[in-house]
């Protein structure tokens, strides 16, 4: 089993609105935040790896598939690694952690979805360990 876990959220309705929680996500580690817009539900992110990164994922608004894999060689890893596939979605409040040692790759399944991600170092530490691949190498996104 992968190292790969989903912190589940709440999410609260009334007649005042809507409150949607981690309560159970903690920050230690968390080094910056960025926010991820895909206008096109049919663009492909990735495949985007780091060997000393660590990431948490929450779809904010819309629904993503996300899928990882653990490259068994950084430069020229096997073909035939079989990715772990997730979906989040604004519907359900949970938080997608992800250990170092994994690339991942992402697609929007509805237009104008938005993805928040936490990342576990700097933006200068990111940049040195940013491992790229061509994003039909594990996963036929067509059919997704």
């Amino acid at each position: 089993m992968s190292g790969i876990k989903i912190i589940e959220g709440e999410i609260f309705r009334d007649a005042r609105g809507v409150i949607t929680s981690l309560n159970d996500f903690r920050f230690p580690g968390v080094e910056r935040v960025y926010f991820i817009h895909h206008p096109d539900a049919s663009v492909v992110r990735g495949w985007h790896g780091h060997k000393y990164e660590k990431k948490w994922f929450y779809c904010v608004k819309g629904a993503f598939t996300l899928a990882f894999v653990q490259p068994d060689d950084w430069e020229n890893p096997s073909a035939d690694l079989k990715p772990e596939v997730f979906r989040l979605d604004e519907k359900h409040s949970r938080i997608l952690c992800v250990p170092e040692g994994y690339a991942n790759c992402l697609k929007a399944s509805e237009p104008d979805s938005v993805l928040l991600v936490f990342s576990g170092k700097i933006l200068e530490e990111a940049l040195k360990d940013s491992w790229r691949y061509d994003s039909n190498l594990w996963m036929n996104w067509e059919e997704v």
